[in-house]
């Protein structure tokens, strides 16, 4: 008999309070452009990581190799500052609710990804594993009438989407080695600080094109900004990673694809948006295939 053990509870805790970021995330990009957002919810957070640094590690140094510190620079322009940016015009776009379920496909990248760059292999049952998450964002992906700009729009905010989801993949596979080699939040600190770093580099390079790096800053609505950065992204974190301590990776990883679900239904009850059977029937083959995929190969 299955039991809900801490890690478990975590695991489950990582999924709604992430789905919670998200729907905040999508309520404060009505008001900030993706790449203001970012900047603003990640320096929040990188502050957040520094005074938590003392309190979780001491005061000790790590000592971290030239290329430690680049993977882990990098990792952060790459996951953070240019895949968050993305992720949330996807989700201005397409709704919470489709890009929570469009989230899924994270854990499978994550193995493909292994499968090139480990020499990893996929069994059978991952492989249809991957064709069942695929015909689930099929389905979430269903035009509703509301879509503004046509057909056209679904489609460019969907490659959006996945491109964003990649690019995540690609981060954490950047730093992995690092991250078995280093303190956790060493590592997390560097990456945002590369994170804020590389933000402000695409702010500067592409300021014609993105407009100003900040928004009038008496216009921010602080209070749901801050609730989003410490319960979105920096709890998420901590419960994230709780989980994957005291209980195994593969349950871990399938409890964390519950956020689709907690996302579509929040994006229901607070946000409005539809929630058709064929969405619910989406939320049910990605985790089925998402299930599938976390298998040994």
């Amino acid at each position: 008999m299955s039991r809900m053990g801490l890690g478990e509870l975590l695991s489950l805790l990582s999924a709604a309070v992430w789905a919670v970021g998200v729907i905040l995330y999508r309520q404060l990009g009505a008001t900030l452009p993706p790449l203001q957002l970012n900047l603003l919810k990640n320096s929040l957070v990188l502050g957040m990581v520094l005074v938590s640094l003392p309190l979780v590690h001491g005061f000790a140094l790590p000592d971290f190799s030239a290329s430690q510190l680049g993977l882990a620079l990098l990792s952060g322009f790459i996951g953070i500052a240019i895949a968050d940016t993305l992720y949330f015009r996807a989700l201005n776009q397409l709704g919470a609710g489709r890009m929570g379920v469009l989230g899924n496909f994270y854990s499978p990248a994550v193995i493909l990804l292994s499968v090139v760059f480990l020499d990893e292999r996929l069994s059978v049952v991952q492989m249809i594993g991957f064709g069942l998450v695929s015909l689930g964002v099929y389905l979430v992906a269903e035009r509703r009438p509301d879509d503004a700009g046509g057909g056209r729009a679904l489609l460019k905010g969907l490659a959006i989407g996945f491109c964003a989801i990649l690019l995540m993949a690609v981060a954490i596979v950047l730093v992995k080695r690092t991250l078995e080699a280093q303190p956790l939040m060493w590592v997390t600190a560097v990456r945002m600080t590369g994170a804020v770093v590389g933000l402000w580099v695409l702010a500067l390079v592409f300021r014609r094109r993105l407009g100003p790096a900040l928004p009038p800053l008496a216009g921010v609505p602080w209070r749901k900004l801050l609730i989003a950065a410490f319960v979105g992204q920096f709890l998420s974190m901590v419960f994230w990673l709780g989980g994957y301590k005291f209980t195994s990776a593969s349950v871990a990883a399938i409890l964390n694809e519950s956020a689709s679900v907690f996302i579509l239904l929040l994006a229901w009850a607070w946000l409005k948006e539809p929630l058709s059977r064929r969405a619910l029937a989406g939320v049910a083959l990605t985790v089925a295939g998402v299930s599938c995929m976390l298998l040994p190969a």
